[in-house]
């Protein structure tokens, strides 16, 4: 008996013995699991139930003068899912109540639904199938999106983002440029890249083991920014109609590419910068030559032949040199001490012009015997004055062109005088642009700009470009200039005396032919960029207008064949924007002594 109450005992205290320590086990593990790694479980039941989602900002448009969009942002949808929870389910799809429906059938509508890749989709899952993110398809519209929510696929989730978009496509490609998957790659796009960028937020959501979002449990932790609007002053109607004019004309002629641009004169301000070809940036993909994803009336650079006379002669009677009326005897050739030799365009004997009848016949003997009087460094001091060699101040835009800072020019004897006819030196079409802004702003150059700012969401406006007007010559100078340039169109021999007139308006206009220099410094040979520049009405001009095409096909060599374009151009600039018509007869003067 006293042996059968010992044995009790002894029972009893490893009972006791056993629970004490499974109590402490359970204690230890307690204070593990509620202390040592709470943080850590937390965290780890957060992630499995909270859904991190990036909220999208809009980056900003880029808007004509209007504010009409050349590039815009639109809504575009992500489906994504959470591998782990990708099963069958008991539902409808599309409309259609079925009991069953299987992994199977749900990407196969999915697929039909989006215009996606059940293939793909499955790989997509497949790779990581324990994960709660994986993306099923990308870029979807309003339409395909909605398509997608109504097949109640419980395990798909929307992902909202913008989208570029550019409504004139090739029109406005050579200015808006283009995004690409690492951001932003030419154009506006790219120099104002900080203005446009948004800035994305994020926002987190809960869902029960289901997979399904649990309501109310959204919680924004950043607010998105959208980017600002890049203002232009770029008129999106005449935009596309100088590109059609110029890929028209160019066509015709069998030129390489072609330029145009339309300045308003008074403001300084581009109404078209125009390129052919140009690059679609919804398609950049169908532009093989990388040349056209910028606008070559910007970054190409080119000897500008004889519109560069005009800068001349405003030189010439700025400083008093000379008069429109100067004598000149101007035979068909002249040549140097050194070698060297020039020549005008066609054959013709001595002829009495005076520095009008230069400009007119587009004499290079005549503007090198007249320019001569003043020195190189005066030349050149006066060419960077109207904007030649140097950048545009007024354009921030990828790919423009620099020059040497010299103070002074280094020319050779014979670029000396190749120089007073635009050979041997280089410019690009805008900047033959601003000459001819000058000369027709009474001698006063703005610097040439497309864009006015950049409005960000609060009102505020960054990258005003600075547009302090300089003079360059003088009033009567610049005056004397634009009556001589009209007999370019009046006179007999005037270089564009067989363009049809505009009807109701003076015109006063230089066209240019120049020789195209052959690669390691083999002289020129037979390609020609041919162009002409002008204004209207003269008496008080309001636009300035240029077309260039480079590399025009056997029988367009001469600047005669840009006028047609010049002619389309310049009518439609003065019908669109309402331009009085002129109410006196040209002004010009004698061409011959």
């Amino acid at each position: 008996m006293r042996k059968t109450l010992q044995n009790r005992r002894i029972r009893y205290s490893v009972a006791m013995v056993a629970i004490m320590a499974l109590v402490a086990v359970f204690v230890v593990r307690l204070v593990d699991i509620q202390v040592v790694q709470a943080a850590e479980l937390d965290k780890a039941s957060v992630a499995k139930r909270s859904i991190p989602v990036t909220l999208y900002g809009t980056r900003g448009s880029i808007v004509d003068r209007d504010g009409t969009p050349l590039a815009d942002s639109v809504t575009r949808y992500n489906i994504t899912t959470a591998p782990r929870i990708v099963d069958a389910f008991q539902g409808k799809l599309g409309g259609t109540r079925i009991k069953h429906v299987s992994i199977a059938q749900a990407l196969q509508a999915l697929a039909t639904a989006s215009g996606g890749d059940v293939p793909t989709m499955k790989r997509a899952i497949a790779a990581a199938p324990n994960s709660d993110f994986a993306y099923l398809v990308k870029g979807l519209d309003v339409g395909h999106y909605r398509a997608v929510e109504a097949l109640g696929i419980p395990w798909v989730y929307p992902e909202k983002q913008a989208s570029r978009t550019y409504p004139n496509g090739a029109a406005a490609g050579n200015l808006t440029g283009f995004m690409g998957t690492d951001g932003a790659q030419a154009g506006l796009e790219l120099a104002y890249d900080k203005c446009l960028a948004a800035t994305n937020g994020s926002e987190t959501y809960e869902r029960g083991e289901d997979g399904v979002q649990l309501p109310a449990s959204t919680v924004t932790t950043k607010q998105a920014k959208n980017g600002g609007t890049v203002e232009t002053t770029i008129d999106e109607d005449l935009q596309y109609m100088a590109q059609q004019d110029i890929a028209q004309q160019a066509q015709a002629l069998g030129a390489q590419s072609a330029t145009a641009t339309v300045v308003q004169v008074g403001t300084g301000e581009i109404r078209a910068i125009a390129d052919w070809p140009s690059v679609d940036p919804n398609d950049v993909d169908a532009t093989k030559d990388t040349g056209s994803f910028g606008s070559r009336a910007l970054t190409a650079t080119y000897e500008p032949g004889s519109t560069i006379k005009a800068a001349i002669a405003a030189a010439l009677l700025d400083t008093g040199k000379a008069t429109p009326l100067t004598p000149e005897s101007v035979p068909y050739s002249r040549t140097f001490p050194w070698g060297g030799r020039i020549s005008d365009a066609e054959y013709h004997g001595t002829e009495n012009l005076t520095l009008t009848g230069i400009l007119a016949q587009s004499s290079n003997v005549g503007i090198t015997e007249a320019g001569q009087v003043l020195s190189a460094q005066q030349r050149y001091d006066y060419m960077r004055k109207f904007g030649l060699f140097e950048s545009q101040s007024g354009i921030a835009f990828p790919g423009q062109p620099t020059w040497p800072d010299a103070a002074s020019p280094s020319w050779d004897p014979q670029t000396n005088m190749n120089s007073m006819f635009g050979q041997g030196i280089s410019t690009t079409a805008l900047q033959v642009a601003s000459i001819y802004q000058t000369l027709a702003n009474g001698g006063e150059r703005i610097p040439l700009h497309f864009v006015s700012g950049c409005e960000q969401a609060d009102g505020t406006v960054t990258d005003k470009p600075d547009v302090t007007p300089t003079r360059v010559v003088s009033t009567s100078a610049a005056d004397q200039v634009v009556q001589m340039l009209q007999s370019t169109l009046t006179d007999h021999a005037g270089t564009l005396a067989g363009m049809q007139p505009i009807s109701g308006y003076n015109v006063a206009a230089k066209t240019g032919t120049a020789e195209v220099a052959v690669a390691n410094g083999g002289g020129y040979g037979s390609d020609r960029i041919i162009s002409v520049a002008g204004m209207a009405p003269a008496e008080d001009p309001q636009y300035v207008v240029t077309v260039t095409f480079t590399k025009p096909g056997p029988g367009h060599r001469f600047s005669s064949s840009a006028a047609p374009a010049f002619h389309t151009l310049m009518s439609q600039v003065l019908e669109k924007y309402r331009v009085t018509p002129s109410t006196t007869a040209e002004k010009t003067y004698p061409s011959t002594w």
